[in-house]
């Protein structure tokens, strides 16, 4: 898929991960004011359910082209399953996932696409096999997909969240990954930090601040048309949380200090003038927060898993210099304890 014109700029898009589908309506409504739609990784065999799941959310978003499915079968193909083969073996030998194999956690389902079956079945293979090995993952039950030990299909899906991002552009979109789980951010600094040289990562975030209301009973011309009036100050606020990040992630700790000092306030001042507007346009309480997580990592230290992360997918459209860093990373969003429950 390509835009038309060279010059168009791809439209910036919420890769929203773990799971095939949201499981929170409002969640999306909110992800919505902050991109311009959300795309979702759907296996084939599970592409007719988005539809049926939450059809008052999805079929509008379908119609409006805001909601974008991506088949595994095709986006993982054999490099990004090279990039993630990589990745699993540094972080197996690690030893860190030596314990999980002795507790007794049910098993979750992954799909075989997701592993990279699609993209090259003996890595795809060799990665299922490994982990079975390990008492990480059992033979399939159903011919389409593996049972797994959650924490390490966590581990696979934010993974792939980082290494699909590069490869937006094949599909026509600027990918950003995002979450509402906040375990998943844990996960990605964990993942970030397992190799021998750790200490050459160091994991920075923005704090998540109040900017919006909850929408769960706003309809969804509503809220577009929110969108639509305020997309500047929307946008400049999510562009701001990144940039935010990856200027952190490009700086000592002592450098980091002054400039957490100055950029807070900044991002103070846009949150709070965000959730003026949006209190005013729903007249109800502010309950909905945005932040985002990332991790440094100096390519000049050698470190492999860096490496294979930043170097191996081009996250952020950067080269591997050895004088650059890479910035993994994922907007996170917040609601009221309860709220979306």
């Amino acid at each position: 898929m390509s835009m038309q014109g060279q010059d168009t700029k791809p439209p910036e898009v919420a890769f929203y991960y773990p799971g095939w589908i949201w499981r929170s309506a409002p969640f999306i409504k909110n992800l919505l004011l902050f991109f311009d739609g959300v795309a979702l990784l759907v296996p084939e065999y599970m592409k007719g359910r988005v539809e049926t799941v939450d059809p008052e959310v999805t079929q509008p978003l379908l119609d409006q082209g805001l909601l974008h499915i991506l088949e595994p079968e095709k986006a993982v193909d054999k490099s990004a399953t090279e990039t993630l083969a990589k990745a699993m073996v540094e972080i197996l030998e690690s030893g860190r996932l030596d314990t999980l194999g002795h507790d007794q956690t049910a098993f979750h389902e992954l799909s075989y696409s997701r592993i990279g079956r699609f993209g090259d079945q003996s890595l795809a293979n060799s990665i299922i096999e490994e982990l079975k090995n390990r008492g990480l993952a059992r033979d399939t039950e159903d011919g389409f997909s593996i049972p797994m030990h959650p924490m390490v299909r966590g581990l696979v899906l934010v993974l792939q969240s980082q290494i699909l991002q590069a490869k937006g552009e094949s599909f026509g979109l600027e990918l950003h990954p995002a979450t509402e789980r906040e375990r998943m951010i844990q996960a990605l600094s964990e993942i970030l930090s397992v190799s021998s040289s750790a200490s050459s990562g160091n994991v920075v975030a923005s704090d998540l601040k109040t900017v919006g209301v909850d929408l769960k009973d706003v309809p969804l011309d509503e809220i577009l048309s929110f969108r639509s009036e305020h997309d500047k100050y929307l946008k400049e606020y999510a562009r701001k949380v990144r940039e935010f990040v990856i200027l952190l992630s490009n700086t000592t700790p002592e450098e980091r200090i002054t400039l957490q000092e100055d950029r807070n306030q900044e991002l103070t001042d846009l949150a709070n003038g965000l959730m003026r507007k949006s209190v005013k346009a729903w007249k109800r309480p502010a309950s909905f927060a945005l932040g985002i997580a990332g991790v440094s990592w100096s390519v000049v230290t050698g470190d492999p898993l860096g490496a294979i992360i930043g170097g191996s997918s081009a996250l952020l459209g950067r080269g591997t210099s050895t004088e650059e860093f890479v910035s993994p990373y994922s907007y996170l969003f917040r609601a009221k304890e309860g709220l979306y429950r």
